[in-house]
């Protein structure tokens, strides 16, 4: 199948199958007339691309799980992965947590203290009060 049928096939763009060539995620294929030809296995990979893509794993993540099934690694390996993805997802949900309540009390000082004044008199903008 030619690029842009894949691309379809597959539900991305044309460019980001280019991409996914650039950075080795997905093999060249092979050529016909000077046109990309794709077979069935580009197809799954690059489904699997997307689906990794879409659960947020990095590139470097995405080639390690893409390596795997195509090596046929134990699934224990894949779960590994996700484990570890898993515990950085936790990580940055507890960061946004703390921001979240950081701007939060920046917001109700401002609507407490300044609101109304000068923006560069606004506690939300005071360096040591939470923010920057």
């Amino acid at each position: 199948m030619r690029i842009g049928v894949l691309a379809k096939a597959a539900g991305v763009s044309v460019p980001t199958v280019r991409y996914y060539e650039s950075i080795g995620l997905l093999a060249p294929p092979a050529r016909q007339g000077g046109q990309r030809i794709y077979g069935s296995q580009a197809l799954k990979a690059l489904n699997l691309v997307r689906h990794c893509r879409e659960l947020d794993f990095s590139i470097d993540e995405t080639r390690d799980i893409l390596a795997s099934v195509q090596q046929r690694l134990p699934c224990n390996d894949t779960k590994s992965f996700a484990e570890k993805h898993l515990g950085s997802i936790r990580r940055k949900i507890a960061e946004l947590r703390a921001l979240e309540t950081t701007v939060a009390a920046l917001v109700s000082g401002c609507e407490t203290t300044c609101c109304g004044s000068a923006a560069p008199d606004c506690v939300i903008l005071q360096p040591g009060r939470g923010g920057t």
